[in-house]
Order: C-alpha cells, then structure tokens, then sequence
C-alpha cells in the first residue's frame, strides 16, 4: 500500500504496487454509486484529511493487501492487510443507501467507520470501539441454483435486472452464468446509459460496447453517471430555490405597489381631515358620514367613525396622509430593487432550462449563493415540526437591501425584543435610532459583517427612521453595533435594548 485518498465523503482510493505496475483501487459507500474497481486516474485528496483516513494511513500505510474475498454472492467484500501494525480487515458494505466502509483490527473489533451508525438509528450499530457484527442475511444458495418456478427471492445475487436478462436470454442462461462465474469466463461491456455489465446485455435491446476489463466499462460508466446525478440534484433544488425566490419577489412587488397606490391617496386623505375640521361644528357624535363641498366647489362624502369626535376622526385621516408620505420614498426605492432581482431570478432560471452540464449549473449556484438566495433549512423546533409562522407569530417584517441583504425589523416592542434576543446572531449589524423610540433594525450578514457596504447601512438606518416617530424630522442620528454588543436590562420593559460600540449614521429622512 503506497497512497491512501479520500476524494470526497464516501469514497476512498488506494495507490497499490504490484508486479512493477501501480494499480489505483476504488471503494465507494455512495448511498446511490456504492461500488468497488479499478480506476486510471490518481485521485484527488479533500483539503483537510477526514477522521477515517487518518485511520487508515496509520494502520494500512506500506501494509500488504493479502486477500480480496467476496462474502458469498453478495454485495461485501473483506480486504485483508499485513503490516507493522498487524493484521486488519476492511470491510466494503456495498448495499445501497446503506453502504458503509469498516476498518477492523485482528480481533474483528471496529478501528474507524467512514459512516458511523450510532445505536438510536440502527439496531447494528456501526460505531469504533465495538465489535463488528455482519448484516444479519440468511445464508442463500447463488441465482444460477435457481431453477424454473423457484421463488428468486430465496436465492442469492437475484437483482430485478439479471433475472430481467436471463428472461430475455432464454432457458440455460442462469446454469450458463454459474459456470461463467466459476471460471472468470467475463466479457465486459459498456451500455451508454445504463450500466456496464460482465457479460453482454444486447438480449434486452440495448446498445453495448466491449470493454478491454469490467473496471474500465465501470469507470467510464460512472465517469458520466456521477457528474449526471449529480447535476439533475442540483437542478432540482435550484428550480426550487430560484422559483420560491421570484414569487417572493413578485408578492412583495405586488404589495409595495398596493402601498404606492395608498401613497397616491395621501392628498385626498389630508382633504378629508381638513373638511373634518372645518364642518366639525355642524357635526353633533356618531355620524358614519360627513356631507362637505371640497375647495373646487364639488360635493363629498367622507366616511366617519361614528364612536370618534370630530378632531379624532380628522386625525386619524392626517395620520394616514403622513404615514403615506413618509415611506413612500423608501417604497419605491424597494420596488425599483426588487423589480431587479426579479428580473435577475427570472433570467437565471432560463439560464438553468438551457444547461446541459454540471459545471454550468455550478456557476449558477454560487450566482445565487453569491445573492443570498438558496435556502437554507429551517430551525426546527424541539417536537422536530417546523414552526407554523415564521418569528412564531411576532411581527417581523423582511426587506432586500443593497448587495442583496436581507434586512428584517420589528413592528412592535414584542417583535423588536424577538428580533434582537431570538433572530439575530451575534455577528449581525443592530440599528436603532439615537435616543429616541424606534423599530430594531438587523442586517444579517452571514458571519461576515465586515463585507456590508456603507450603503446597505445607510438604507438600513433609513428603515429604522421611517419606523420611528423621528421620520418627520431633519437630519436623525442612528446608532449601529454588531449584535453581540445588545442586552436587554433584565426586568426592563419590551423593547428596551442597551448597547456599546456603537457608531453613529446621520440620516435625513
């Protein structure tokens, strides 16, 4: 044993020497492209190497691999080694989704596992220190035994595939392959498509290739099969990722431009007030409605609150007209950014219809990591159901900001104290209007507050003021901090929030 690599999570490769040739060995536990051969390529090594092949570098480096044995006709392989270190066996667990690597000393207890199975999720835990215990299969006769109407099941190396080809090949064929296997007597071939197979599958219509060795036909196989698989995934997740983003977007378009239209009725709401105001002495209590001429001569109807006087009912249309006004710049500087994004979703989602190949889709993937836009799994909570609202129900509202961050404040004292005290990480930036009341305001920034742009803070401070009653103000002072450096006073009121390390934006509304 020369070289020992883990290329990724579930497979190792070893660098062997025999005869004056170096072979390179592949063993797979891939839940989907479990497998064992030959491979032409070296292999490449993860960054920083995994517990288990640190296990197997210090016990089977510059050991001698002494047998290969299959266990019966089943999908296990035992790979015995001689070395300084002793005698140990590797274990090759070919079966599906279960598929596991095992590493045992002489006395067949388990040194290291490159998939460990604790003893809540399997009643044969695979776990080092304790002994190994084999897959609990029956003993079976092999598939060639089988004989016309015997049950396959009860027969050992039946997949649905050979007993699929030995149907098409006809009768003889399972007693045929007894023999083949007893004498190696193999001819590979390679199917594009679907498979390679040890012996010629043309009897089910499919196209083949003769191949010079079974291993050649498995690595070009799944030279292409991988990289597909692979690919489809990320596909999949992608659509979904990318489709959930643009009908996020569209929803939001849809309400900030309810909020435009409400804006464009802030003048008529301030000529409401100000006829309440000037018919208010012929008004008596509990009028629903108010009869007025407007400054142009023309009649109106203004709706009241019969259980509000006069001056409250006039207020209440003022307060609407203001509150109108005063976002009404931050509305549509959020709808000229999502209408952006939506485009730029929109157009990543035809650029995915038309990629054929894994690297493609990779770059398309980190575009939308790079935007914040693939989702990540949510919290779940103790019972292991996913929360019914998000925030638990607290009033915590979601903006985009400039560089595509996600900017989330509260709405009331309680959502402010969730916000600060549940959602945001230590790492995030924290705003809040300089001595004064005001919504809590959190960039979230991936652990990476350092990569946020000044603008970004800025639109963020601006949040902050438009949801503070400093939003008719000159120019109002916004402290910002990172999280980590927020407390709230233990007894203090909802809301209350003391912070340090703060430094100040100057903001004119």
């Amino acid at each position: 044993m020369q070289r020992i690599a883990q290329p990724d999570e579930h497979e190792v490769v070893f660098g062997l020497y025999a005869g004056g040739r170096e072979y390179w060995l592949l063993l797979s536990a891939d839940p989907v492209f479990a497998r064992a051969h030959l491979v032409t390529k070296r292999p490449r090594n993860q960054p920083e190497p995994p517990g288990f092949l640190a296990a197997l570098r210090s016990r089977l480096q510059d050991a001698h691999l002494k047998a290969v044995e299959q266990v019966r006709f089943d999908r296990m392989l035992h790979l015995t080694f001689e070395g300084e270190k002793g005698r140990h066996t590797l274990v090759a667990e070919l079966m599906g989704k279960h598929s596991n690597l095992v590493l045992l000393d002489e006395a067949g207890r388990i040194l290291a596992v490159i998939k460990p199975v604790p003893p809540t999720k399997s009643s044969r835990p695979l776990l080092g220190g304790h002994p190994y215990v084999a897959p609990p299969f029956p003993p079976k006769p092999p598939i060639w035994e089988a004989r016309e109407g015997d049950d396959p099941k009860g027969f050992e190396g039946g997949s649905p595939f050979l007993l699929k080809l030995a149907a098409a090949e006809g009768a003889g064929y399972l007693e045929d392959l007894g023999r083949r296997v007893e004498t190696g007597s193999f001819v590979p071939v390679l199917s594009p498509g679907h498979g390679a197979y040890p012996l010629s599958v043309a009897a089910l219509g499919l196209q083949e290739f003769r191949r010079e060795s079974l291993s050649i036909a498995l690595e070009q196989h799944y030279a292409l099969a991988v990289p597909e698989h692979h690919a489809s995934i990320l596909r999949t997740s992608l659509r979904a990722n990318l489709e959930r983003v643009l009908l996020a977007r569209e929803v939001a378009l849809s309400e900030l431009e309810q909020s435009v239209e409400a804006a464009a009725k802030a003048p008529l709401n301030q000529l409401y007030g100000e006829l309440i105001l000037a018919y208010g002495s012929s008004l008596h209590g509990g009028e629903s409605e108010l009869e007025a001429i407007d400054y142009e001569g023309n009649p109106v109807r203004v709706k009241l609150d019969p259980e509000l006087s006069a001056l409250e009912n006039a207020n209440r249309y003022f307060e609407k007209a203001k509150k109108a006004k005063g976002r009404i710049g931050l509305v549509q500087d959020q709808i000229a950014r999502l209408g952006a994004e939506r485009d730029e979703v929109a157009g990543l989602l035809a650029r995915l219809d038309s990629a054929e190949r894994l690297v493609e889709l990779e770059d398309l993937r980190d575009r939308a990591a790079s935007r914040r836009w693939l989702h990540t799994q949510a919290q779940r909570a103790k019972s292991g159901k996913a929360e019914d609202r998000p925030y638990e129900g607290h009033r915590i509202r979601e903006l985009v900001g400039p560089g595509g961050y996600r900017i989330l404040y509260g709405e009331t004292a309680s959502a402010n104290d969730y916000l600060t005290m549940r959602v945001a990480k230590p790492s995030d930036w924290w705003l809040h209007v300089r001595g004064a009341v005001s919504a809590h305001v959190v960039i979230l920034t991936g652990k990476q507050p350092e990569k946020v742009q000044r603008e970004t803070l800025l639109f963020a401070a601006k949040v902050a003021v438009a949801n503070s009653p400093s939003k008719h103000s000159g120019y109002v002072p916004v402290d910002y901090t990172l999280k980590k450096y927020v407390r709230k006073p233990k007894g203090a009121p909802a809301g209350t929030a003391l912070y340090t390390h703060e430094k100040t934006l100057h903001v004119e509304p």
